[in-house]
C-alpha cells in the first residue's frame, strides 16, 4: 500500500482560499469511484487561522506506479485544474505502508 501525502498553500483572501479549498474538496472526494487504482481519499480544509497551509490531502494505492496512473487520471488533472490561479504552493510526500 502507498500513501500520497499532498498539502496545498492557497493564495487570495482567506474568503477566496477557503471558497477554493471546499470546491477542491468536494472534487478530490469524488475520486475514488471515477478512478480504480484509487484505495481510498481523505481531505483535510485548514481550521488553524495561525498555520499557513490550506489543504492536506491523503490518497491510498496498492504500489507506487498506481500514484502515477491516478495522477494523469482525467477526473484527478479536472480536481487540480480547480486550483489554477490560486495554487502557491505544494508538498508531496509518497510512502510505502
Amino acid at each position: 500500500m502507498v500513501k500520497h501525502i499532498v498539502s496545498f498553500k492557497l493564495s487570495g483572501t482567506p474568503e477566496q482560499r477557503k471558497e477554493v479549498a471546499e470546491k477542491f474538496k468536494a472534487a478530490l472526494l469524488a475520486l475514488p469511484a471515477q478512478i480504480d487504482v484509487l484505495r481510498s481519499m481523505e481531505v483535510g480544509i485548514n481550521e488553524n487561522p495561525a498555520e499557513e497551509w490550506d489543504v492536506v490531502l491523503i490518497a491510498i494505492v496498492d504500489k507506487m506506479a498506481d500514484v502515477e496512473v491516478y495522477a494523469k487520471h482525467p477526473a484527478h488533472v479536472a480536481a487540480a485544474g480547480l486550483l489554477a490561479g490560486h495554487k502557491d504552493s505544494r508538498a508531496c510526500v509518497d510512502f510505502e505502508c
